[in-house]
């Protein structure tokens, strides 16, 4: 029973606790507990508040003997350290970092006002930059299905938090994939929301603009929950509306104008999902589309000069890592190109928005490689980290730039037993599509049922 509800998700634990099924003190324990037993091998809470977890939980009870409605009452759940939370240090995964920050971003401060509680922070790679979590400040962060591989990053705190049941909703973020890419390599439920559909502040237009912050869950459900309460858009219920049938076009080969060969299973996961969308009476095209060197350009700029924004904002900048110190050159060496790039933004969404003249929907493998072996970076400079990095991850991107909403949903498990996805993008503010379709897919093809061998 105490697995199973580990593992119920965050809607489902909040239902049970407003009917009196669940104290919320339990739960968080159980978190907490599990935290405890499951952690020490994954490395992916650099903080835990137990015993201002425990006392907030029992605040919760009393609020719920009271009759108090609220969508996360009583649940445990966890921040990534890229959100400040009152009274502790953001430290971004650099020892770089300054003193406790004074208050709540506002999307933490929105989940709280809807009884969530904060069980603890989960790590990133220093300033969220790579899509591993290994750092020289908090070590090694690794994945709950198979210990000798990543979770990926930036939020592979968070990723290997929920899929292993140590809470059921971490807050996450997605600069260039870090939503998406946790989210594919844990076997979990994740959508980089529309541009400015959840509030950034206390940052204005982080990592200009490319970065958004969103959730990671197990279900479709608990992503539009999460979500819904920190946008305040009624987003459960545009995930529970019945989808017409759309026309979806799936391209399998990468956009970005550089060769880049994707593993055949992750390439057989977008296929099959293909199949099972057309089941569904939905019509899908093959589809290539390639984009041009102002939007490769317009990415890069935007990720490397927003690098260097936060290098420069940090407290201790000589602190930072060596290979963070170079990517943060390189984008004050980009800083020339921002009026032009600028000047490009119509071009660029033209080309982003393309590919949906004729279709609703874009479905393509999540990513281009299975889970990354832990320690694959070492001791590798800026550059070659950059190139290889990308070279696993050339789905995400673009979207980044283009402020679109895209939705990574599991697809099965490859050869070695290890989670593969698809992803799905649609036009700006289609969120609620997008959960909608992933809901369809989840009740065809369930997934949330499926437990790493660590977290058992």
């Amino acid at each position: 029973m105490t697995e199973a509800l580990a593992f119920a998700g965050v809607a489902r634990q909040a239902e049970l606790i407003r009917r009196g099924e669940v104290d919320p003190v339990a739960l968080v324990d159980l978190a907490l507990d599990r935290i405890a037993r499951i952690d020490p091998q994954l490395n992916s809470f650099r903080v835990v508040f137990a015993d201002r977890a425990r006392a907030e939980a029992e605040r919760a009870a009393a609020r719920v003997r009271l009759g108090e409605d609220l969508p996360l009452l009583g649940v445990p759940i966890a921040v990534k350290d890229d959100l400040p939370v009152a009274g502790e240090v953001r430290t971004y995964g650099s020892r770089a970092h300054g003193p406790a920050e004074p208050a709540d971003a506002l999307a933490v401060s929105r989940l709280r006002a809807a009884g969530a509680i904060v069980v603890g922070i989960t790590r990133v790679p220093e300033l969220c930059i790579w899509p591993f979590t290994e750092t020289l400040a908090g070590g090694v962060t690794r994945n709950p299905w198979n210990l000798d591989r990543s979770p990926g990053g930036s939020s592979g705190g968070s990723g290997a938090a929920v899929a292993a049941g140590l809470v059921g909703l971490a807050t996450a973020s997605d600069g260039a994939g870090s939503i998406r890419i946790p989210a594919a390599w844990n076997g979990l439920f994740g959508l980089k929301p529309t541009r400015d559909l959840v509030p950034t502040d206390p940052f204005a237009a982080p990592w200009r603009g490319l970065t958004v912050f969103g959730v990671l869950t197990r279900t479709v459900a608990d992503t539009a929950l999460g979500l819904e309460v920190m946008s305040g858009r009624p987003l459960v219920d545009e995930a529970r509306r019945p989808v017409r049938p759309l026309r979806i076009a799936l391209s399998v080969r990468s956009s970005l104008p550089m060769p880049v060969p994707v593993d055949p299973a992750w390439r057989y996961g977008a296929q099959a999902t293909a199949q099972l969308l057309e089941e569904l009476g939905h019509e899908v095209i093959e589809r290539d589309f390639h984009v041009g060197p102002k939007t490769v350009a317009a990415i890069s700029a935007r990720y490397l000069t927003g690098i260097a924004d936060d290098a420069a904002a940090m407290a201790h900048p000589d602190r930072l890592e060596r290979r963070t110190r170079v990517m943060a050159r390189m984008g004050n060496g980009a800083r020339h190109l921002l009026p032009t790039i600028e000047g490009w933004n119509a071009d660029v969404m033209a080309e982003c928005s393309a590919i949906f003249e004729d279709v609703d929907v874009l479905l393509t493998p999540a990513l281009a490689q299975p889970p990354q072996e832990v320690g694959t970076w070492e001791g590798v400079g800026a550059l070659r980290t950059l190139e290889g990095s990308l070279r696993r991850v050339p789905f995400s991107p673009l979207w980044n730039v283009a402020g679109f909403p895209a939705a990574v949903v599991p697809a099965g498990r490859d050869g070695d037993d290890l989670p593969r996805a698809v992803q799905l993008v649609a036009p700006a503010g289609r969120d609620g599509l997008l959960l909608a379709l992933a809901a369809q897919i989840e009740e065809a093809r369930p997934w949330a049922g499926l437990i790493p061998p660590v977290a058992r």
